[in-house]
């Protein structure tokens, strides 16, 4: 017997590929709350508007976006899907708040060589920069450092970071570069820039297409691949109609019809392996599995292991999370200055804000009553401006008045809602790499039948913990 702890999207994930292996037997999901589906909730504002407290777009690009779009074709979600192209104003229309100002970033070759008034130079001129910087040998560093080092303090400062805090709601100053930007650090650690290790990749790539010699069947899979490349080269992100929460909602919907057992309202209390079988404590239940699967944040699973793996419990516990405050907001009519995916705020600025999201630009023009906007604070920076535990009306205000301030809308919505998400983005700090891999090795080590998915672990995006699920039941032994 499995078991699966977290009823989020990862443990919902998990939950969905271990019914697909006849060796793991039965499958039980266990979440403490009173609902599955984790961050990712969406609600009706009251004129039917949607109001996500959590994702609300997926990119579909790469191993990783493919595989969540099999999982949507599987779950029979197609006829759902919002399909924004890359030539939607919220794909092309990115932008920086910086000086009292909204900079629009280039989206296109073109751009690369005009200057831009966020950084007084074109970004071109950063491959320069990265041929003149020397190379430095290292194991992990932040990634402003990195920037910093091989791009420019602009680049840094004006740029990556405002980037970060939309990503993660983290510090760049904190967060791993061999991580989150593993292939740019890995050219400077084989090739001595960023450049070169770009042009020899695309020679590689290159030599070895007309080396290569593909069977007929190689090649039919391939070109069945390449057509539906083709068919999603144009698409630059997607959602769901109804909101993203309908992802996990279809998922517990697939489980229960194969017969996985979900239990909400049912929290994990203890842990204990031993030699032929794993003991779980649940509201005062004791139980017995063959194996887990935790999609716990990292921290929570480390209260569990604390007892039995002192040592386990210390690494998991060391990999820190943050805490953002998310308010949506409904304005009547169109009251945005233009259409875009939203704006991001550098740490330099000193704002509560980390930035906001246009969520109604990606309903037709034609046809949006209204605007709807998400407006993200806090993140590493939570409590420095909000103190442990602001009111709702101090967050209400902050948002409003910072929409008024940047955007110039004076107008009061007419709808909103406030959510405090504590510590729900992990922050993948320096060193996190070479944690992750000795969390890994003690778990085999130790011969411990337990497998890890989630945002703690392979990265914070839906793709991201979707495929972590996918491994974690290939990993788990049995």
């Amino acid at each position: 017997m499995t078991v699966v702890l977290g009823g989020g999207i990862s443990g919902l994930s998990a939950a969905y590929y271990a019914a697909n292996e006849a060796r793991l037997a039965s499958v039980t999901l266990l979440e403490a709350s009173d609902r599955v589906g984790g961050w990712i909730r969406s609600r009706r504002s009251p004129s039917g508007a949607i109001f996500e407290q959590g994702p609300r777009t997926v990119r579909p690009h790469g191993p990783a976006g493919m595989n969540t779009l099999d999982m949507i074709d599987d779950l029979q979600l197609t006829h759902k899907l919002i399909r924004i192209n890359a030539s939607h104003p919220i794909a092309q229309n990115r932008l920086i708040y910086s000086e009292q100002a909204l900079h629009m970033l280039p989206m296109s070759l073109k751009g690369l060589f005009k200057t831009i008034s966020l950084l007084d130079r074109p970004l071109v001129n950063c491959l320069w920069t990265d041929l003149k910087a020397p190379k430095v040998s290292k194991e992990d560093e932040s990634i402003y450092s990195f920037v910093q080092r091989r791009l420019g303090r602009d680049i840094a400062d004006r740029l990556i970071s405002p980037i970060i805090c939309g990503v993660c709601a983290g510090d760049a100053r904190q967060i791993s570069v061999n991580f989150m930007m593993k292939s740019l650090f890995e050219a400077e650690q084989k090739h001595g820039s960023i450049v070169k290790g770009f042009l020899a990749k695309k020679l590689k790539k290159v030599f070895s297409r007309s080396k290569s010699k593909e069977t007929k069947e190689a090649r039919a899979i391939n070109d069945a691949t390449m057509g539906r490349v083709v068919q999603l080269e144009k698409l630059a992100i997607w959602s769901l109609e109804g909101g993203l929460e309908q992802l996990p909602l279809a998922l517990a919907d697939n489980l229960e019809k194969r017969g996985v057992t979900m239990e909400t309202g049912t929290k994990c209390e203890r842990l204990t392996f031993k030699a032929d079988r794993v003991e779980l404590s649940a509201s005062g239940d004791v139980r017995e599995y063959s194996r887990v699967i935790s999609s716990l944040p990292a921290k929570s699973l480390a209260e569990l292991l604390q007892e039995q793996h002192p040592e386990l419990s210390a690494e998991l516990r060391a990999i820190p999370s943050v805490t953002v405050a998310v308010v949506n907001l409904e304005y009547p009519g169109d009251v945005l200055p233009l259409q875009a995916f939203g704006f991001l705020i550098p740490p330099e600025e000193n704002l509560p804000l980390l930035g906001v999201i246009f969520d109604s630009c990606m309903v037709p023009k034609e046809s949006a009553t209204s605007t709807v906007l998400t407006i993200m604070m806090g993140g590493a920076w939570f409590e420095k401006h909000f103190g442990p535990n602001p009111t709702e009306e101090r967050l209400l205000k902050t948002a409003v008045d910072g929409v008024k301030d940047i955007l110039y809308i004076t107008e009061e919505p007419v709808a909103h809602h406030v959510a405090v998400l504590r510590d729900c983005i992990p922050q993948h700090v320096v060193g996190h790499v070479q944690r992750v891999k000795r969390i890994h090795d003690y778990i085999s080590t130790h011969n411990i039948p337990l497998a890890l998915c989630g945002s703690s672990y392979e990265g914070v995006g839906i793709n991201d913990v979707i495929l972590s699920a996918k491994q974690a039941v290939r990993d788990v032994k049995q």
